[in-house]
């Protein structure tokens, strides 16, 4: 993985060592309204952010790809994070603390992602899965160019009830 640049960000490929820093950010409340909770401490962060650096399944077949966001001023604001599929699908997901909202860097963080899946990961398709409830998250995605998936991509991603399955298309 290598370090990827988008306007006003740098996307550093995610280390046990950038826990302390993504801890605060994950702590925030706002970011659990539809679904997950906090780390449950640091100490369990640092552990799965160690079990993700080796970039792959137990059995190697699926990358996991994951970036934090960081800003010129240093701060950490987030990540991003794909799951590459030996078929070329790619699921991605996304958290950007609620102090930096509203900025466009989400999207900015999120495009950098899927041009580097796309261009070095072997990604033909993106999907994305949120709380229909999440707007917010629905209007990134549409903005990125998302739309709701197909009945044959529903057919391999599970979406429990209440959820919504979204995907993109990359250009060959």
């Amino acid at each position: 993985m290598r370090i990827l640049h988008a306007e006003g960000l740098e996307l550093e490929p995610q280390r046990e060592a950038h826990a302390g820093e993504m801890f605060a950010v994950l702590c925030d409340p706002a970011l659990y309204e539809y679904e997950n909770e906090p780390p449950a401490s640091m100490e369990w962060l640092r552990e799965r952010y160690r079990k993700l650096e080796s970039r792959c399944s137990p059995d190697g077949r699926e990358q996991w790809l994951n970036w934090v966001i960081r800003l010129p001023s240093a701060q950490l604001i987030g990540y991003v994070q794909a799951t590459v599929q030996p078929d070329g699908r790619a699921a991605i997901a996304y958290v950007v603390g609620s102090e930096w909202w509203g900025r466009g860097l989400a999207s900015r963080a999120v495009e950098a992602m899927i041009a580097e899946l796309a261009a070095n990961h072997g990604a033909h398709t993106v999907t994305a899965v949120f709380k229909r409830d999440n707007h917010r998250s629905r209007r990134l995605l549409e903005r990125l160019g998302f739309a709701p998936a197909t009945a044959r991509l529903h057919a391999l991603v599970e979406v429990e009830a209440g959820e919504s399955l979204m995907q993109r298309d990359l250009a060959a």
